[in-house]
């Protein structure tokens, strides 16, 4: 599954954030190409922002991998529950990826679902590397260690009834609208995840900035000049 239903107001761009261009395609194109080169992947359910379905569509013309489109709910949360409602029920992994994450690999699949394992779940991860401030406006309250924090990324994979039946006790206990990742979901409702290092940058694109590193990040793996 691609969640690629964000707004992107923080890049500042006049249409959604999967269909803004990098390196000379869409956002969503770059992720959507790594999975269909990933052989574990059968089933492609990308949740588009409402109102963007065809133009997210037409994202996935050249996909060899079966691929669906349906429209994202109010929260990343809900996309993924509509998500999983149009997934394939026969299949016994769901893999979540962020649209908004466009240096995905067909090796980070890979890695993310062997992380699986005996677990419920395994997801992309870093390691914190910078020294965190717990603060109140600008001030700061204390500091936090990092040793043994880790940054969470996409994709996350999970035994897919595990992930079906953490969407539904969140919603059953209304708390499904503040998760900002699945694996909490998983985790609250009792089932154990693990962290994969990808091995290789896994920028999240939320600035402009972002949008320019990534460029130049695709640009370096190609061998190519990056398009802005």
């Amino acid at each position: 599954m691609v969640v690629a239903a964000g707004e992107g107001t923080r890049l500042g761009a006049a249409l959604p954030k999967a269909l803004v261009p990098l390196g000379g395609r869409p956002l969503v194109a770059w992720s959507l190409a790594a999975l269909d080169r990933a052989p574990d992947v059968v089933d492609i359910v990308i949740v588009a922002p409402p109102g963007h379905v065809a133009p997210v569509a037409a994202c996935a013309g050249d996909l060899t991998t079966r691929c669906r489109v349906i429209p994202g709910g109010a929260s990343r949360a809900e996309s993924v529950a509509l998500g999983l409602v149009a997934a394939d029920l026969a299949v016994p992994f769901v893999l979540v990826h962020d649209a908004a994450r466009p240096l995905l690999t067909p090796e980070m699949v890979a890695a993310v679902l062997r992380g699986v394992g005996p677990h419920r779940g395994a997801i992309l991860a870093a390691p914190v590397a910078d020294t965190l401030k717990r603060v109140t406006g600008t001030t700061i309250e204390r500091s936090t260690p990092r040793a043994g924090l880790w940054a969470a990324q996409t994709p996350q994979a999970f035994v897919a009834d595990a992930l079906r039946d953490a969407v539904g006790l969140a919603r059953a206990t209304g708390t499904l609208a503040d998760a900002t990742d699945c694996a909490s979901l998983v985790e609250a409702a009792g089932g154990d995840v693990a962290v994969v290092d990808p091995g290789a940058p896994n920028l999240k694109v939320t600035t402009p900035a972002d949008l320019e590193l990534a460029a130049a990040i695709l640009a370096a793996r190609s061998g190519g000049t990056a398009v802005g």
